[in-house]
């Protein structure tokens, strides 16, 4: 499946955001994502759901902008990677695989906060 197809579960499942004052804050604020994401329908949902964003545009911009933004999630993403068990996706039900990743999320803070 591409990234692209993924966004709008993935911005729908975001749950709400508790702040210091006021109401739950039920969506994000600002949306940055590399040249995968871009697409008129993509930036039209974002925008009539009132989300900035910052989409590299095919051909015209460099990613290399959205790096500074982008790169505190790639390096967590290769540090689960570095889990055998998460590496393929061994286990069948969605549960376990989440499980799974519940204990190395764990693993990987108390190695950082240990060191």
């Amino acid at each position: 499946m591409h990234d692209s197809l993924g966004l709008q579960p993935l911005m729908r499942g975001i749950p709400p955001i508790r702040s210091r004052r006021g109401p739950r804050r039920r969506r994000p604020a600002k949306l940055h994502a590399d040249k995968g994401y871009d697409y008129d329908h993509l930036r039209k949902w974002l925008r009539e759901r009132r989300i900035r964003h910052r989409i590299a545009r095919k051909g015209i911009e460099s990613s290399t902008r959205l790096g500074r933004h982008r790169w505190v999630v790639e390096r967590t993403v290769s540090w689960l990677a570095g889990c055998r068990r998460l590496h393929r996706r061994y286990e069948r039900m969605a549960e376990h695989f989440l499980a799974f990743v519940g204990i190395a999320a764990a693993l990987i803070c108390y190695r950082r906060l240990t060191n």
